[in-house]
């Protein structure tokens, strides 16, 4: 059993940087109102963002396909762990119906780990991209596909759809993957990423900071990613969902996310997204135009 730091109560305190707004607002009833009406499941609540009231009063939401259980344990993820047992194959229009209603311009999709699913869920993957396509073909796409266990044929059908951004987020540094991503492989994280970017897609990735890593591991996860084809990255703070994840050991300030930043770039990554609220679909619609 691996055992997490005790860290000061005082040290745990949010700082101010870190307030953010309750949602509110008729943009954000509506979005609220159609993802009850089609039963759908956004990481903006299963994951307890902090943009939610933001990104959902400008009429814009983070779909989460393939239910709302994840087979997977992770100590960040507010995500409900367990055995699933929803595979509903009409997601993929009930979700292209949902986003053509919000008139969305850039849609991000996303799912939970499907690990006891032989395809991983790349069909429900391949198919609500098409249909969205389908509905909407001026709605460009992100897809935020999960680790597949290096089952590259269900990867090459998850990316093969017409998404205009396939992310994989590596989470954290190499150091501390046992005690935050016990089932991921941060080796097998970065060959999802190089083979994504051989079949020719624009590549992104994310990493949360504030979980005990140090500025040099951030470097070398930097160096890795440009070295194995990312083109965008995004850094944000991470947040303690319950008592029962993964403490905050450091709130990193926005000066060090700017350093961050700069850092990233000097590094060769094309485009880096980094501040203390940034989430992995935080101004996403702007990474379409990133060149590949």
């Amino acid at each position: 059993m691996i055992e997490l730091p005790v860290i000061p109560s005082e040290r745990k305190k949010r700082p101010d940087w870190l307030r953010v707004k309750l949602p509110a607002g008729p943009e954000f009833r509506k979005v609220r109102q159609l993802v009850d009406n089609y039963k759908l499941h956004t990481i903006c609540e299963s994951g307890s963002c902090p943009n939610m009231g933001e990104c959902w009063g400008a009429g814009t939401a983070t779909f989460m396909i393939l239910g709302n259980v994840c087979t997977r344990s992770c100590s960040f993820c507010a995500v409900a762990t367990g055995r699933p047992n929803e595979y509903d194959t009409d997601e993929p229009r009930r979700v292209a119906e949902a986003i053509k209603l919000m008139q969305v311009k850039h849609a991000v999709l996303t799912s939970v780990n499907r690990d006891e699913l032989k395809d991983r869920g790349a069909e429900i993957w391949y198919q609500t991209v098409r249909q969205v396509k389908e509905n909407t073909p001026e709605t460009t796409i992100e897809t935020l596909i999960p680790d597949v266990k290096n089952n590259w044929d269900a990867l090459i059908h998850m990316i093969e759809a017409g998404q205009e951004v396939v992310s994989h987020n590596m989470e954290t540094v190499e150091r501390l993957y046992r005690a935050v991503r016990p089932q991921a492989k941060y080796v097998r994280s970065l060959e999802q990423i190089r083979r994504t970017k051989a079949f020719g897609q624009r590549t992104k990735s994310g990493i949360m900071l504030g979980l005990g890593e140090t500025q040099d591991e951030v470097h070398k996860a930097m160096d890795d990613l440009a070295a194995n084809g990312l083109d965008i990255l995004t850094l944000g703070q991470y947040l303690q969902p319950t008592k029962m994840h993964h403490e905050v050991i450091e709130w990193i300030t926005p000066e060090m996310f700017d350093n961050y930043r700069e850092e990233g770039l000097r590094r060769g990554l094309k485009y880096v997204e980094s501040g203390p609220l940034v989430r992995s679909s935080y101004h996403a619609e702007r990474h379409v135009n990133v060149p590949i």
